[in-house]
């Protein structure tokens, strides 16, 4: 085989090589192009199914605040006795058991809006604690009277993270 025929053969196959090139690339292409496809189709897809379970994490969420707003606990959760301790240990006996139940919905909701609301509690809670230390709280009806004068002048700790839900759903939109 002489040089000239192998010459002959490349420039012959050199064709063929770049239709070769060519269409490998453009399969390459159309094949990235469908697998993006599919995975937005599929995200689209989950995100229509999961979108109503994370409204209703955040609905209960947004419950759960308003049952532990300090105003509108005491209202729902009368004193047993006049036992300042035993009512404060109902109180947030309440709120933990509200929390416990509401636990779950902490995978459909963003870590930030979860330490929001575990803040509130733990606020709230706290807020029931130093009302009851104080020395003129010493019965229940008195606990109530005090914790309620402690949110006269400042906002519940459950408003602020309502607010901060209502704020987090209003940008799912």
């Amino acid at each position: 085989m002489t040089s000239d025929n192998i010459l002959l053969i490349f420039l012959s196959l050199l064709p063929a090589l770049i239709v070769a090139g060519i269409a490998y690339n453009f399969f390459k292409n159309h094949i990235e192009n469908e697998n993006r496809r599919r995975r937005f189709v599929l995200q689209k897809e989950l995100q229509k199914e999961s979108l109503p379970l994370r409204l209703q994490a955040y609905e209960r969420m947004a419950l759960f605040m308003e049952r532990i707003s300090p105003s509108k606990l005491l209202i729902r959760v009368s004193p047993n006795s006049s036992n300042k301790e035993s009512y404060e240990a109902l109180l947030i006996a309440t709120i933990e058991q509200e929390y416990e139940h509401n636990l779950t919905q902490q995978i459909y909701i963003s870590d930030r809006c979860w330490n929001v609301i575990n803040t509130a509690k733990n606020t709230t809670i706290q807020l029931i604690r130093k009302s009851s230390m104080q020395e003129k709280t010493d019965s229940a009806n008195k606990l109530r009277e005090v914790i309620l004068n402690n949110l006269m002048d400042k906002q519940a700790p459950s408003a602020t993270a309502l607010a901060f839900i209502k704020n987090e759903v209003s940008e799912l939109w």
